[in-house]
């Protein structure tokens, strides 16, 4: 019987390189799990862009370290503060380091996929918040305008309000000023006629008081 040599790198036993391709299957789901397949069409192809299963190496990490860098950078994000730019990017530089940590150790990659949700759900909390805050701030500044307007159309109708009765009270010391006129005048009309009575009636009684006298002074 001849012998044959086999290279090793050319040897492979069926049921490991059945088990290989299990893992490899079991290690795509769980990438497609962790971050689902992208899906596009153009000029009327549909493209479905899957995760990479190749592991990464320390220059992958460099390279992915600077290209965060470059694109914070050229998109402008802020470096503090609220940034969407910024959250976008440092969640795809997240997502990629999951799906690194999980050709390795995929339970590791599983634990981060959990952290990373929680981070998403306390986000959208946070939103929430801000949005019913920030709702409520335009409510109550809302009312506050409608209370000003109120407020104005108040004070513009105590004006004229005021204005109305300066008005009257400017009418009424009109007519107390003309009625205090004509009483003083009929008032000084009556002295008059009254004085002018006085000195007639003196002068009659000092004709009768004459006359009196004239007649006793006959008689005697």
């Amino acid at each position: 019987m001849a012998h044959v040599k086999v290279s090793p790198t050319k040897c492979f036993h069926p049921g490991a390189r059945k088990a290989e391709e299990t893992n490899k299957q079991s290690l795509e789901c769980i990438l497609n799990a962790i971050l689902p397949p992208r899906q596009w069409s153009d000029n009327g192809q549909i493209w479905i862009q899957h995760i990479s299963t190749v592991p990464a190496t320390r220059t992958d990490v460099i390279n992915l370290q600077e290209g965060l860098d470059r694109k914070l950078q050229q998109r402008q994000a802020r470096e503090t503060g609220i940034c969407p730019i910024r959250r976008e990017l440092y969640a795809q530089c997240f997502d990629e380091l999951i799906r690194q940590v999980t050709i390795n150790c995929p339970e590791r990659g599983l634990l981060l996929l959990r952290v990373r949700n929680e981070i998403l759900m306390t986000f959208t909390a946070y939103e929430t918040l801000y949005e019913s805050s920030v709702a409520f701030g335009l409510k109550k500044a809302l009312q506050g305008d409608l209370e000003k307007i109120s407020l104005r159309q108040h004070i513009e109708a105590l004006k004229q309000e005021i204005a109305s009765l300066e008005n009257e009270l400017n009418e009424m010391k009109d007519k107390y000023s003309a009625a205090e006129k004509r009483f003083t005048e009929k008032k000084e009309l009556d002295d008059k006629s009254h004085s002018e009575e006085i000195v007639t009636l003196r002068k009659i009684n000092q004709q009768l008081k004459l006359q009196l006298e004239g007649i006793i002074t006959y008689r005697r």
